[in-house]
């Protein structure tokens, strides 16, 4: 049996409501031990999910605040234990009486995430919708916030269990001819096996095409700022970010050391780094920020590759090196646009147009960070190289690494079964990786999984949830 467990559930500064939340054996007890309400009445005896009004008490019995509370009893609540919440002012010396007088009252401090992992364990949430729950108080687009309640809704669950449960149809139908001989079940033919595969290796290989716009949608995309010294890269963060984040100066080389800072482009959220011009130097701080440079182009989803579209034709060295950078890009980073900076000025050389030209052409946009021309293409460009997904999609995606590795393992045990019953393997032998696939997906919904894997994914959650 669980223990009682109690925490502030809500950020702890000064604001109009907080919340004091308890789970686990005797928690409507406890609450009446800090709680005493107007009408007398104990709290273990009101309605589950009825709100009463009372007093907060603090460990020593003196009222602290005027809240509401309510208790809801197992299995109907967040974590299918007993729970009480404690609706108090968000007062941060309230909810901290108020959370001492809990322990003192029988609980102990939650951990991050043990509201949520207990919901996970008692079977009200699948891995999928807990993980979710992270997900949705991480998100900062409206975007992110759909999938995530889509995926805390089950879209994402129901679309692995389909695939879950056809590839179980199939062992069971094939131990059952074994298991019971004299039955009249007929044998499966390779055709009719072959079908349920090839079904099911599409259905994720759909899925995991998701996975590169579901982690997008939850933590941005990896947007490096890249070009030579000079090149613009500090305006541009500043005019994306809408203030002066990054120093500007005439002087090559100011920025030392890689600036971040995240905006909303094209619908996309961007985690821009803002990196040191790359150049050869002298300067052993400004090496090591080159190098910080190039690190993050490597880590990057997207390059902003900018030139200077003022510099004059005739300066060869500078054209030489940017097309250099250009190459550099377009070698580390799956997407790149090309950036002439400086439209506000009279216009140099064509850089880009004519010497990157053909099928791998980057898009181009010419624009300025003092006067904002060019934003609004910059924003469109963006937008095209991350599509937005499919309609009635939102949910139904992968958005961490680990339920990715887990569909690919899958998948990958689909196709080895699909390439060994095209090559006349027995049946038994093929069903052995369907059963590999089956146990990948059950990991993927939490159906089966290690305990050290479920502690990582709720220690990123915040105390109280």
């Amino acid at each position: 049996m669980s223990d009682l467990i109690a925490a502030i559930s809500t950020p702890l500064s000064p604001s109009a409501i907080g919340i004091l939340r308890l789970s686990g054996p005797g928690a409507a007890a406890a609450a009446d031990r800090v709680f005493r309400a107007r009408s007398g009445r104990p709290l273990a005896e009101a309605p589950s999910r009825t709100l009463v009004y009372g007093s907060l008490l603090d460990r020593e019995g003196r009222v602290v605040d005027q809240v509401l509370a309510t208790v809801s009893r197992a299995p109907h609540s967040y974590t299918g234990e007993d729970t009480a919440e404690l609706q108090c002012h968000g007062s941060p010396m309230v909810l901290s009486l108020g959370l001492e007088a809990l322990c003192a009252a029988g609980a102990r401090l939650a951990q991050p995430g043990e509201f949520t992992k207990r919901a996970f364990l008692n079977g009200r949430l699948d891995l999928p919708q807990a993980e979710a729950v992270a997900d949705l108080l991480e998100a900062e687009t409206p975007e992110g916030v759909r999938a995530a309640a889509g995926q805390l809704s089950g879209a994402l669950s129901r679309r692995v269990e389909g695939v879950y449960h056809g590839l179980v149809d199939l062992l069971a139908h094939f131990h059952a001819v074994l298991d019971y001989p004299d039955e009249d079940i007929g044998p499966l033919e390779a055709e009719q096996i072959g079908g349920v595969l090839s079904a099911a290796a599409g259905e994720l290989r759909r899925l995991l095409e998701t996975y590169q716009r579901g982690r997008f949608l939850v933590r941005g995309a990896p947007c490096a700022i890249v070009g030579l010294p000079n090149a613009g890269k500090s305006s541009l963060l500043n005019a994306l970010v809408g203030y002066q984040r990054a120093i500007v100066t005439d002087i090559p080389g100011t920025t030392r050391d890689t600036v971040e800072e995240r905006c909303m482009l094209g619908g996309v959220l961007l985690r821009l780094i803002d990196t040191a011009g790359l150049r050869e130097t002298d300067d052993p701080v400004e090496r090591l920020g080159v190098a910080r440079s190039r690190a993050a182009l490597e880590g990057a989803e997207l390059a902003l590759v900018l030139m200077d579209g003022s510099a004059p034709a005739e300066d060869l060295d500078r054209l030489t090196a940017e097309l250099q950078l250009w190459e550099e890009a377009a070698r580390t980073c799956p997407r790149t646009i090309l950036v002439l900076t400086k439209a506000d000025l009279p216009r140099g050389a064509d850089r880009g147009f004519s010497v990157l030209g053909g099928e791998k052409a980057p898009p181009v946009v010419r624009l300025s960070a003092r006067t904002g021309e060019g934003l609004a293409e910059l924003s469109d460009a963006v937008q095209a190289l991350f599509p937005q997904g499919t309609p009635g999609e939102e949910g139904a995606v992968l958005t961490n690494a680990r339920q990715a590795e887990a569909a690919e393992r899958a998948l990958r045990g689909l196709e080895r079964a699909g390439e060994g019953l095209d090559a006349g393997v027995t049946p038994d032998a093929v069903l052995t990786d369907v059963e590999g696939a089956v146990e990948a997906l059950g990991e993927l919904s939490g159906r089966n999984i290690r305990e050290d894997v479920v502690a990582r994914i709720f220690a990123r959650f915040c105390v109280g949830k």
